[in-house]
């Protein structure tokens, strides 16, 4: 059923920026999927009506960067005191061999579940790792898990045609591609799975995983143009620590922002996650060029990189999203704490003035909305898709609060969706997504996790080569 009244709505984010229009009240149509109208509404005969009474009403959350497998990877020892460098050999590159079907499997259907609990609706996952050792294909797991949720989904499929080479010889090489393979990858899953449309359900985008580490420079340009060819987008990590700035100097002479403009790899169809390291300069031209910033301040403080200066960038008029990153580096990898990490974290490092509570739900709707080319999703307006998270605010952790409707933002994570909904199909209802039981998903979490320390502790053990190719 996608038409439904939502009624009482007393704490209304339109997903707007600070002002009079970041605000709402009263009541929302939805017909056939869209917001037909808001405002001061009365039910039609026999029309669905949802009491929003005691719960804030927001546009369903945008995640625009994650690391889904990483979900059977918290809290890994080895990674839990190490920042980002270590981190990279000790967890990801570590562990991705023992990963199989099962896993990957559970570790997409763990982040899913955690991401809509939290209000998100449309999940970007930077995939980075296919080997012909897995005898599986990831793409397809994870499309099937988010369609199996009712998620928007969007592949930034990765990869490099050279991997980073890491101090401890123990460490599985990590899988590559020629550029042309590479290539014919991203262009045969965008031939299944990207569709244009601006509230399309399944994306494609060109997802190089670390330009200037796991691609040559003359490869670079061909890549950008063979996703503008295809009208992909392009997304990617960059200059994550002052490594990535380091190694950019001394192999160009360049930071990292103005050498990519030199490749072609800048430009309103891009976005970078993280950016923590970079300086004036760089702001101005990302903003300059419409280029985006993927913002996970959770994973960025955790592995101890720093906070991207994103209240800089929105400031020069910037494309700022928000994204929680892979649950490997962030255990609580749920849009609630990324909220909460943003609004404090820019307030502890540049004072209280720095960032509003309506911006940072900005980031993570409109935001990414923009920055994945969607305009048919983020807002809360008549004409748009409805995307809707309605967040209950009853707990103690909001009582006493004199402005109640910003309470998720500012209040610490820890959010529980009442009702939420893409295209005004039902997603969450009733604060459980229907169809998932969560206990024996635990279960199997367990399980999973006991299976894959019980691998990494008998040594590496390859897969048998996957039938096809992934």
């Amino acid at each position: 059923m996608t038409d439904f009244l939502i009624t009482n709505i007393d704490h209304g984010l339109t997903g707007a920026d600070v002002g009079p229009q970041a605000r709402f009240s009263g009541a929302l149509r939805v017909r056939g999927g869209r917001i037909a109208a808001m405002g001061a509404l009365t039910p039609d005969p026999a029309e669905r009506v949802i009491d929003a009474r005691g719960a804030v009403v927001c546009p369903g959350m945008i995640n625009t960067h994650h690391h889904l497998f990483q979900s059977v990877l918290k809290a890994v020892p080895a990674g839990m005191n190490t920042p980002l460098d270590p981190w990279l050999m000790h967890v990801p590159f570590t562990w991705w061999p023992h990963l199989d079907e099962r896993a990957f499997r559970t570790a997409a259907t763990i982040g899913m579940a955690e991401l809509a609990l939290s209000g998100v609706t449309t999940v970007c996952d930077h995939h980075y790792i296919y080997s012909d050792r897995y005898a599986f294909d990831p793409n397809e797991i994870l499309f099937d898990v988010a369609a199996r949720f009712g998620l928007r989904f969007v592949l930034a499929r990765g990869g490099g045609t050279k991997g980073r080479v890491f101090s401890d010889p123990s460490v599985p090489p990590v899988p590559v591609e020629p550029l042309d393979k590479y290539l014919d990858a991203v262009l045969s899953a965008a031939s299944r799975w990207h569709d244009p449309a601006p509230d399309a359900m399944t994306r494609v985008v060109m997802g190089p995983n670390t330009p200037i580490f796991n691609f040559a420079a003359g490869e670079l340009r061909e890549l950008a143009q063979t996703a503008r060819a295809a009208g992909l987008r392009l997304h990617a990590h960059l200059s994550e620590n002052h490594a990535y700035v380091d190694y950019t100097l001394a192999q160009y002479g360049q930071r990292p922002v103005p050498w990519l403009a030199g490749q072609d790899m800048l430009g309103p169809d891009v976005w970078f996650a993280h950016l923590v390291e970079i300086d004036a300069a760089e702001i101005a031209l990302l903003a300059q060029t419409g280029t985006g910033m993927a913002h996970c301040p959770q994973a960025n403080a955790r592995l101890g990189s720093g906070v991207a200066p994103a209240d800089a960038l929105h400031d020069a008029g910037g494309v700022v999203s928000l994204a929680v990153d892979g649950a490997g580096a962030n255990e609580a990898a749920d849009m609630g704490s990324a909220l909460y990490a943003a609004f404090c974290l820019h307030r502890a490092t540049k004072g209280a003035t720095a960032l509003a509570a309506e911006t940072v739900l900005h980031w993570a709707t409109m935001g990414g909305a923009r920055v994945l080319g969607m305009g048919a999703i983020g807002q809360l307006a008549p004409g748009m898709a409805a995307d809707i998270a309605i967040i209950d605010i009853s707990a103690p952790r909001y009582m006493g609060q004199h402005d109640a409707t910003i309470g998720p933002v500012i209040s610490g994570g820890g959010l529980h969706i009442r009702h939420s909904f893409v295209a005004g199909r039902d997603i969450v209802r009733d604060g459980a997504i229907a169809g998932l039981d969560l206990a024996a998903l635990s279960q199997d979490a367990r399980a999973v996790t006991r299976d894959l320390i019980t691998r990494q502790t008998g040594g590496y053990a390859p897969q048998r080569a996957c039938a096809a190719p992934v």
